[in-house]
């Protein structure tokens, strides 16, 4: 597919807007030029707030079915022009074409979902004549915006995980401004343009490829209460610390683990699940499997059927259809990967496959041995690294899991239901999956983590809780 390399325009208000700053989107795979986009300036920005502001009361009253309806045409939009989109979102961002098709197909899915919980979002009845001081009162709990919200966009889902912001915001009836991540803006630049379609009013959404400066203030503006961020931890603590009066709502880092259970017999399907998912995305992904922890009954049968499936990925040019794994973002990324390999191998790991470095890819690595203090377990290594230890029990597999600053997902091996159950109420983790490695998610279900891992839910439904809060209003007078 080739792009058109002129400036694409952001958008302020629901409307196209160019400037004379750009900056240039290159692939990862191999550098060549993409597009270049126009940049906002502080003038836009505050154009974009002011709208987002002024519309907030009015947009919170739309009728569902307004809301309901520009949702749905969003998400059959997108399903019409999913082969471009795909597209478009391997070349900024380098994930191989198949998994870019199964993220247009997620947003597909997100928009719909959020079009129709916007006909049923309303909140909850609340009988008050429980004490006598009650008795002709009913509770109405209604759920009302906390205002616009800033959606900071990461690069790994550039359509979905930006999708997974605006759906919810728009289904309330918040106005929304989108900063996508910097290196792969163009996605979420096509979205407006779909939006855009839509009869939703001025200022219900922008899109801002802001830098530095801008970025901050759109942090800081008071007229922006609610920020959703999705991205490093890093970055989110430090959002949070420079909006300590805003509702502030991150899913950040992970360093997932995956348990293989001493019950678990079937080693083909959890091989091919945890090579496969450690490394869809060149491991960049929060949800990436990248501890595999393997109990010693079945270690020598399970870590070759490991090995073997990891060696069996192919990696190479994102746009072939055969390819599964692609490059990193960009070169920074692929060097700490590098680094990060070559440390643990220092410290007295063993390299069972992969780990070889060319361009911004790396090959997929497995690593054995490894201490517990290297980076790679430590760390949330966002690149194509599985760690693998063994251990005497499942007690021992558990406190392994959870000896991380983070806790997003874990998946768990097994057949044995209390042994689920036993994992479900151990493991620190804010998702458990269990048959299955915790790169499975379901965008209806809330989704999110505990500890390092940030302090909302993703999902549509859970981010429609967090962009409201309650209204109470109390009926007097009534027969019950």
């Amino acid at each position: 597919m080739t792009f058109e390399t002129k400036p694409r325009p952001f958008w302020v208000a629901g409307a196209a807007r160019t400037s004379e700053s750009t900056l240039d989107v290159h692939h990862p795979y191999d550098g060549t030029d993409v597009a270049t986009v126009c940049v906002p300036g502080p003038d836009d920005v505050e154009d974009a707030v002011a709208a987002a502001a002024g519309i907030a009361r009015e947009f919170r009253s739309t009728p569902a079915h307004v809301r309901a309806a520009a949702l749905a045409h969003v998400s059959a939009r997108l399903a019409e022009r999913a082969d471009e989109i795909a597209e478009t979102i391997t070349a900024e961002n380098g994930k191989p074409l198949k998994w870019a098709e199964i993220e247009v197909a997620r947003a597909v899915s997100t928009f719909r979902f959020a079009a129709e919980e916007a006909r049923r979002f309303v909140g909850e009845l609340q009988r008050l004549d429980t004490d006598p001081n009650g008795d002709g009162r009913l509770g109405v709990i209604l759920r009302r915006p906390r205002g616009p919200v800033l959606a900071v966009a990461p690069f790994n889902f550039p359509l979905n995980l930006v999708a997974h912001k605006v759906a919810p915001a728009l289904a309330v009836g918040a106005p929304v401004i989108v900063k996508p991540a910097s290196s792969t803006p163009l996605s979420a630049l096509l979205l407006g343009e779909i939006l855009a379609e839509t009869d939703l009013p001025p200022g219900a959404f922008s899109v801002l490829p802001v830098r530095g400066r801008d970025m901050s203030a759109l942090v800081e503006d008071p007229r922006l209460p609610v920020i959703s961020f999705t991205g490093s931890t890093s970055v989110g603590w430090g959002l949070m610390d420079a909006a300590p009066r805003k509702h502030v709502v991150m899913e950040l880092g992970s360093n997932s683990a995956a348990i293989v259970c001493p019950d678990w017999t079937d080693f083909g399907f959890a091989a091919k699940r945890i090579a496969t998912f450690g490394n869809y995305q060149a491991g960049q992904s929060c949800i990436a499997v990248q501890r595999v922890i393997v109990h010693r009954d079945v270690a020598d049968a399970f870590v070759p059927e490991l090995v073997s499936a990891v060696e069996a990925l192919t990696v190479g040019d994102p746009h072939d259809p055969a390819v599964d794994v692609g490059p990193l973002i960009d070169a920074d990324n692929a060097e700490r990967v590098a680094s990060w390999i070559a440390e643990a191998v220092a410290a007295g790991a063993r390299v069972l496959t992969g780990g070889q470095r060319s361009g911004n890819s790396i090959t997929p690595c497995v690593l054995a041995d490894v201490p517990s203090t290297a980076s790679v377990c430590r760390e949330e290594v966002f690149g194509p690294v599985l760690v693998v230890s063994v251990v005497d029990s499942v007690d021992d597999a558990f406190a392994q899991a959870n000896d991380t600053d983070y806790g997003l997902q874990a998946g768990v091996f097994t057949r044995d239901v209390r042994l689920a159950f036993r994992a479900a109420a151990e493991l620190e983790v804010g998702g458990v999956v269990v048959g299955d490695v915790p790169s499975y998610r379901a965008d209806q279900m809330p989704y999110g983590g505990v500890k390092g891992s940030g302090t909302g839910r993703e999902g549509v439904r859970s981010a429609m809780d967090d962009f409201t809060e309650d209204q109470t209003v109390v009926l007097s007078g009534l027969t019950l």
